[in-house]
């Protein structure tokens, strides 16, 4: 089965993720690992994104929209850790440019860091409004996502990859 991983990734989050993904891929079946290219053939496409405002990356999305019967299977990073809850909401609106005529096998989700411009849109937030819960919040989360996509990140990343290629062959 030929096998194509293409993402997109802002900090470098979502190539981390590609790259333990791609490690468990068998090299024969390996037929593309990049950015997204026209005239790429696969028959099974892993595709990565990191997250712009509670979707993916623009261009994936429009690479997305021209698969036609096709396995996917999808895999991204969001800043926010969040919940399976929150990954799966981020993924239905992922499946929207997904055209019909495509499988969807699955998705996978994990927490990566953000720009440190961010923390500081917070702290500035905070500044401005001391009492607010909800920027506190945002502002231990910014600190947790630093760590990650960690080793543990990956390793699910990669068994998630292990069970799309088994779920592509059946």
């Amino acid at each position: 089965m030929k096998v194509a991983i293409l993402y997109k990734s802002l900090t470098g989050n979502t190539k981390l993720v590609a790259e333990a993904i791609r490690d468990v891929v068998p090299e024969k079946n390996l037929v593309y690992f990049g950015t997204p290219e026209d005239g790429i053939e696969a028959e099974l496409y892993l595709l990565g994104s990191w997250t712009d405002k509670g979707n993916c990356d623009g261009e994936l999305a429009e690479f997305v929209k021209k698969l036609e019967n096709k396995k996917i299977a999808f895999f991204g990073t969001a800043g926010f850790g969040g919940s399976q809850e929150y990954y799966d909401t981020l993924f239905s609106r992922v499946k929207e440019c997904i055209p019909p005529s495509n499988e969807v096998l699955g998705s996978f989700y994990c927490q990566g860091k953000m720009p440190m411009s961010v923390r500081e849109r917070y702290v500035a937030m905070l500044r401005e409004h001391p009492q607010d819960r909800k920027i506190e919040a945002s502002v231990r989360n910014f600190d947790e996502a630093l760590s990650h996509p960690d080793e543990e990140d990956r390793e699910k990343a990669a068994k998630w990859a292990l069970a799309m290629l088994k779920a592509a062959d059946e």
